[in-house]
């Protein structure tokens, strides 16, 4: 199978510490602001076109707007969500992250009923690069582990 022009441009993509610098300072800026619950934070690291994904469940949200609600109903549903970093790669394309999550699950969440109790699973988390724009364009959240937590 030969990759289409997007990936393969992907792939060519050569390190630039000065780029690599910018992706790791925002990515730090994401993490803070979500750690301090800071919605218009979190929209600053943020393409207005920004997608954000759950690809097992099909879901998508689309623009600041869309990624409010997005963390909204994150933060509703787990209240004090905890993400412990486990593995991360920094590249031209974005980031990857792996954590692991803790919370309290009080709402519904994407079909997952509250339980009111602590939970914990782990997530594999895309944030592209938008070269242009100089901000993420958007997340793709995998998670795994949920479904036995709950």
């Amino acid at each position: 199978m030969i990759p289409d022009k997007k990936i393969l441009g992907a792939i060519r993509r050569h390190p630039d510490s000065v780029e690599h610098d910018k992706i790791r300072k925002l990515w730090m800026e994401h993490s803070i602001a979500e750690d301090g619950r800071d919605i218009p934070g979190l929209m600053a690291t943020l393409t207005d076109d920004c997608v954000y994904e759950m690809p097992q469940k099909g879901l998508s949200w689309v623009g600041h707007e869309g990624a409010t609600r997005f963390y909204n109903e994150l933060l509703t549903a787990f209240p004090d969500v905890h993400f412990d970093l486990q593995h991360i790669v920094i590249g031209p394309q974005g980031v990857f992250e792996e954590a692991h999550v803790t919370g309290t699950h009080l709402k519904e969440w994407h079909g997952f009923p509250p339980t009111g109790q602590p939970v914990e699973f782990d997530v594999l988390i895309l944030f592209p690069w938008d070269a242009k724009k100089e901000k993420f364009s958007g997340e793709r959240v995998f998670y795994y582990g949920l479904e036995n937590s709950t």
